[in-house]
């Protein structure tokens, strides 16, 4: 088997899923050259997947959570600062807690009102146009509509934010030199003046906060800031539009359960959207770093040795789920790793959860008669699995009157 989990191009259509079947059965743990680095351990079963995503004691998120270290002058070099997914308890714990309070479950269910609204409104938009870019005119518009509103910002900025997080996260051999830190670039000069604005104006929203917020009885400073500010931006849209991208395209593969799920969504919406989850994988992977020797699947890890979680293949492995290889909207159990797990795992799951459950309700039972008008263009990413493009056409209807939230 040909293995290259490194190439871009391996996962364009999705990821690798052949390369990741063989893995799973023949070197679970497996050594992947890198051809500008020391190389990796490619974890792919559901179980070690979950056994290093928990144990943060043996597996550090230090120095970072991609495959690659950081170059100098790369724009994710951050000195002596750290975002909150490179770090390590006890640090990780006191920064979470600053921004956790908005993303359990109780406060994200409050949003659900709000979150509806704006379903509606991204769909109304678009009904009565009878074709769309389903990526950029719905998946897309979502994550980015609430994530705006979270930090107070408009929600058009909202919009132009995330059009630096497909860049950002882009392979840098798909992109002209030097684009991904000029994106990272424009992400902290927008969020300087957002330091400025909620300085002098603070509000009720999650960037007032986080200014004001205290670590170890000290202030953030604006660096802190600027990567909470780029991890919200980042992260907050990563699973919801990769997700919801990825799984209308599987949906519309797989036309007799969008059908159940169209029909009957109280009934089937959940299970849909847990499926999808298992099924697309919206995030590839995740790097630990071992701290200590220690062995995973018979293999011995040395310290300092990086240990990638691939998290598409551990959600298709056939000790952890029956028939793992057919998509079922009504599988149960499906205690799909999307999310990650341990320390680590996502702070936005709850609210993802009924960002999709949202879109998918209004788009499933409002758009009619969807099919693919062209191919879809995947993201040239070995890190972000989803399409970045993908025009649809459907059957023109009336838009909807009782949408407010904006």
């Amino acid at each position: 088997m040909d293995i290259d989990l490194l190439d871009p191009a391996r996962f364009a259509g999705g990821q690798p899923h052949q390369q990741f079947r063989w893995l799973r059965e023949q070197a679970p743990a497996y050594f992947h050259p890198e051809p500008d680095g020391p190389g990796f351990w490619a974890i792919t079963r559901y179980e070690d997947v979950r056994a290093v995503g928990r144990d943060s004691a043996t597996f550090s998120s230090e120095p970072t959570i991609m495959i690659r270290d950081p170059d100098p002058g790369s724009g994710f070099d951050f000195g002596d600062h750290k975002m909150m997914l490179m770090m390590d308890p006890p640090q990780h714990t006191e920064y979470r807690k600053l921004i956790s309070r908005e993303f359990t479950q109780a406060p994200a269910h409050a949003m659900s009102p709000w979150i509806d609204d704006f379903a509606r409104q991204i769909v109304d938009a678009v009904i009565e146009q009878g074709s769309c870019d389903f990526v950029a005119d719905i998946a897309g518009e979502m994550p980015s509509y609430v994530i705006a509103k979270l930090l107070g910002l408009p929600l058009d900025d909202g919009r132009k934010l995330y059009e630096l997080t497909e860049v950002i996260h882009t392979a840098p051999e798909a992109l002209p030199e030097g684009a991904q830190a000029e994106a990272v670039r424009r992400m902290f000069e927008y969020a300087m003046g957002v330091i400025a604005q909620k300085r002098a104006r603070p509000t009720d929203d999650l960037a007032s906060r986080l200014l004001h917020a205290e670590v170890d009885g000290k202030r953030l400073d604006d660096t802190d800031f600027l990567l909470f500010f780029l991890l919200l931006i980042d992260a907050g849209g990563d699973t919801t539009r990769n997700l919801v991208g990825a799984g209308m395209l599987a949906l519309l593969e797989h036309p007799q359960q969008l059908a159940q799920v169209a029909a009957d969504p109280e009934r089937y919406l959940a299970g849909a959207r847990d499926e999808l989850l298992r099924w697309v994988s919206p995030v590839i992977y995740m790097r630990r770093t071992a701290r200590q020797p220690t062995r995973i699947a018979g293999q011995r890890i040395a310290a300092g040795d990086k240990v990638v979680m691939y998290y598409g293949a551990a959600n298709r492995d056939h000790d952890a789920f029956a028939a793992a290889e057919q998509f079922d909207i009504t599988r149960r159990p499906n205690r799909h790793v999307a999310f990650g797990g341990g320390t680590h795992i996502c702070l936005g799951q709850h609210v993802a959860r009924i960002e999709i459950d949202a879109l998918l309700r209004e788009v499933l039972t409002r758009m009619q008669d969807i099919e693919l008008a062209a191919e879809p263009e995947w993201l040239a990413s070995n890190f972000i699995s989803g399409p970045r493009t993908m025009p649809i056409r459907f059957r023109p209807a009336a838009r909807r009157k009782d949408a407010k939230a904006g």
